[in-house]
């Protein structure tokens, strides 16, 4: 068990991949889907403030940096014009999935439900750009999700309390992390 503060090690890993994403997607290097990274910057942000609102403490510093890596993505795509701005209907229906899960939240106002509820609608906001890894591995940036990755193992030796809201965000985002890491590896290896 590492000592709690070690969660801002989490948190600052966590920015600084989002931060190297932001760059490499200016660049042209990475194309982001807007609807996984605009939910993907709203769903941890609500989870944060119903981490708060449960007292979960330090654990959920790296869930408040989950939501302004990717929000900090949003913008610079925005801004450069680099994203991908076609919505299919799967895009669509995923998005509207991932809204109505973090509309039940609102609705129950019950903090721990909401944690749950975040990581199912912050799922559902990641099939777009599983899909996109899956369909052009190039898209994406495996370094993005091996350090988003690392900062989830050290937010889940930080742990004191097992209760599903101090740790099921940390660990869908450990999962999410390695399974886009081997998509991308991968594919790319197939591809070539």
């Amino acid at each position: 068990m590492l000592d709690p503060n070690w969660v801002f090690l989490s948190a600052v890993i966590g920015l600084f991949g989002s931060l190297r994403y932001a760059a490499a997607t200016v660049a042209g290097r990475v194309t982001p889907n807007l609807v996984t990274w605009s939910l993907w910057a709203a769903a941890p942000l609500i989870a944060f403030l119903a981490q708060l609102d449960s007292g979960v403490g330090l654990p959920a510093v790296p869930t408040l940096s989950a939501g302004l890596g990717p929000l900090v993505v949003v913008v610079a795509s925005l801004v450069a014009g680099r994203h991908r701005a076609i919505v299919g209907p799967f895009d669509l229906a995923c998005g509207a999935t991932a809204a109505v899960a973090l509309g039940v939240w609102v609705g129950l106002g019950q903090a721990p439900v909401a944690v749950v509820i975040a990581v199912v609608a912050d799922g559902v906001a990641a099939l777009p750009t599983i899909v996109k890894a899956w369909r052009d591995p190039w898209s994406e940036q495996a370094t993005f999700y091996a350090l988003v990755g690392l900062g989830a193992v050290i937010t889940l030796l930080t742990i004191t309390s097992w209760e599903p809201a101090a740790w099921a965000f940390a660990g869908y985002v450990l999962v999410l992390s390695v399974l886009l890491c081997v998509l991308l590896v991968v594919r790319r290896r197939h591809l070539r």
